[in-house]
């Protein structure tokens, strides 16, 4: 709520300028945004570690609450060396590099069939977890390539 015309630390309305008090009610819903970003972090750092789990969705969820709640969060996000790149690639250019749906399909692949062959779980278990490792395949491999030509320039730096 922004409080126009009244004294501002003793100033008068014509000197003082405009102030902007968040409401209890905002800053319940940055707590909430804040809170939730935080937890998909969470999800998408164990999205890097566990098949199972897709780190770029819930990074660009976080992503998503962070620029309602806090840009400085969004910003350490953007700047992180393990999930900015995923992030920039993606709001640049609304896909992932090749390597990365490579690498994600081979893990994603080592890491089901270790499961299978090292898990001992029963046969509806083993189907369901192929089921699942295939729908998440055709999901990687549904999402735009970002193709060479498409990056920037890189400007190599030559000594002065």
């Amino acid at each position: 709520m922004a409080i126009m015309g009244d004294t501002v630390n003793g100033a008068s309305p014509s000197t003082a300028q405009t102030v902007t008090v968040a409401s209890p009610r905002g800053r319940a819903r940055r707590a909430i945004f804040v809170t939730l970003g935080c937890g998909f972090v969470v999800l998408a750092a164990l999205g890097v570690f566990l098949p199972i789990l897709p780190t770029t969705p819930f990074l660009l969820v976080a992503s998503a609450c962070f620029l309602r709640s806090s840009p400085r969060l969004n910003a350490w996000l953007l700047r992180s060396r393990l999930f900015g790149p995923f992030l920039r690639d993606w709001q640049r250019h609304h896909g992932v590099r090749l390597h990365v749906k490579l690498t994600a399909v081979v893990v994603l692949t080592a890491m089901v069939a270790a499961s299978l062959y090292f898990g001992e779980l029963a046969w509806p278990l083993q189907v369901m977890l192929v089921l699942l490792a295939l729908v998440g395949v055709v999901v990687v491999l549904r999402l735009r390539t970002i193709r060479p030509e498409e990056e920037p320039e890189r400007i190599e730096k030559t000594p002065l």
